[in-house]
């Protein structure tokens, strides 16, 4: 893997997109070990999905329900009734708590039981669990593991969301694939050459060279284009004839967070020096949260610090976006299906892939550093 041989180290390394990689085979997808780690906070939902009415969500393989109680804080519970397992989602609010639809007890926020039907002694068993929950950068986050480690202080930083210096907006895709194909995806952006060659992409971003760094918790990949032409979607943003200097940032911060700083000026103005100011610059915000094994939420938003006022633009650029992730989306649930269809074929990696192997392996740290607990509990 030429300098990133040393990968196992922790602090900062790097490799350049002219160095060799691997070779070697790489499992696709190890199905038979957990694919996600507990304690990290996942998006779960925009903040206006979730508001007076019981909201159900499948987040890492377990069926949630969320509701705002009447000050409008969020609350995430197990979405299965402790009597009889019927989910919470068919029941209704009362107040602060929910009342389940089938035989009427009713749990607070907390999820602990506050009412059965026909008795006065409350079983003190009688609880749903419930789940941290953060509204943070327009979204409702929730923690899946140890209540105890959610800090607020670790939810990732997609401040752009909701910067009064930057304009934009974004949707949800369900995938129906593994999240970590989408990680590999965003953390290679050669793709765009091939997939999305009458938007966003062209020859320049498959041939350029790259350098990849990393901590322990973060891997960055930065692509600068010299004097090309720009692609279609580009062009457009910018609005000025000539030769452009283009560059692609991408920031992945495990276990799912990938904020790409994407941008174009015209060539020789000193953006890849520092100064912007003569071009345009966009965030293409990203974060998937796992649903099942062969599914996830992919959240995105497109944010930018030019023509902030102009609403019509913010449609038309996510309604754009949208199409471009669509793209992605049918590349994306086909290799599931390959994978599925070939359980025992491997991945081969190309220098292209530096970035994705850094986010899988510091994915799997964090998990590797949950086993101890996980098997304690159990």
């Amino acid at each position: 893997m030429g300098r990133d041989d040393r990968a196992q180290g922790e602090g900062q390394s790097w490799v350049t997109g002219r160095s060799l990689v691997s070779g070697a085979g790489a499992p696709g997808l190890d199905t038979a070990a957990k694919a996600w780690p507990d304690n990290a906070w996942y998006a779960a939902a925009w903040d206006h999905e979730v508001g007076r009415a019981l909201f159900p969500r499948t987040i890492c393989g377990t069926q949630l329900v969320f509701y705002r109680q009447l000050d409008r804080t969020p609350v995430a519970l197990a979405d299965a009734c402790w009597h009889r397992l019927v989910p919470l989602s068919k029941g209704r609010l009362v107040g602060d708590g929910v009342r389940c639809g089938y035989h009427g007890l009713e749990y607070a926020a907390n999820g602990r039981c506050t009412h059965m039907p026909s008795q006065e002694t409350l079983n003190p068993a009688a609880c749903v669990r419930s789940y941290p929950v953060v509204e943070r950068h327009r979204f409702l986050w929730v923690w899946m593991g140890d209540p105890a480690l959610a800090d607020p202080a670790l939810v990732p930083d997609l401040h752009w969301n909701h910067d009064p210096d930057w304009a934009g907006d974004g949707r949800l895709i369900t995938v129906k694939c593994d999240y970590r194909l989408v990680l590999d995806n965003l953390m290679d952006l050669t793709h765009e050459t091939f997939v999305h060659g009458s938007s966003i992409g062209n020859d320049a971003v498959a041939e350029a060279p790259f350098q990849v760094t990393h901590t322990d918790k973060t891997a960055t990949v930065t692509r600068w284009m010299h004097g090309i032409d720009p692609p279609p979607f580009w062009a457009a943003q910018l609005g000025k004839p000539g030769k452009v200097d283009r560059w692609q940032i991408i920031n992945f911060e495990a276990p799912c967070t990938i904020a790409i700083d994407v941008g174009v000026a015209p060539a020789g103005t000193g953006a890849p020096e520092g100064d912007r100011s003569q071009g345009v610059n966009g965030y293409v915000l990203n974060t998937i949260t796992p649903q099942t094994d062969g599914s996830c939420h992919y959240f995105w938003a497109f944010c930018r610090n030019y023509r902030l006022g102009e609403q019509r633009l913010t449609h038309e650029l996510r309604e754009g976006v949208h199409r471009i992730f669509g793209e992605d989306e049918e590349v994306l649930e086909a290799q599931q299906r390959a994978i599925e269809s070939h359980p025992d074929r491997r991945f081969y990696n190309l220098n292209i892939d530096a970035g994705g192997m850094w986010a899988r392996r510091l994915i799997d740290r964090m998990i590797a550093a949950e086993r101890p607990q996980r098997v304690a509990a159990e």
